[in-house]
């Protein structure tokens, strides 16, 4: 079970999951548009908002974490 403290710890496996997130996030908004004809915003903010700044704040956690490991 992962720790709170690592959740914004990056690593590739994290990295991936989100990527792929995003784009499942996108088809799935896409999909609903298709199927049921209204957009769905949810979809449309995890894939838009939610993945980016995850992956943002995720990238610079590691590297301040990096950074004061290397002290």
């Amino acid at each position: 079970m992962m720790k709170l403290k690592n959740l914004f710890v990056l690593s590739w496996r994290k990295l991936w999951v989100a990527v792929v997130g995003g784009f499942v996030s996108i088809l799935l908004h896409n999909a609903f548009y298709a199927v049921f004809g209204f957009e769905e915003p949810v979809f449309l903010i995890i894939a838009a908002f939610v993945v980016p700044v995850y992956i943002i704040i995720s990238v610079v956690y590691s590297l301040i974490l990096w950074g004061l490991r290397k002290k």
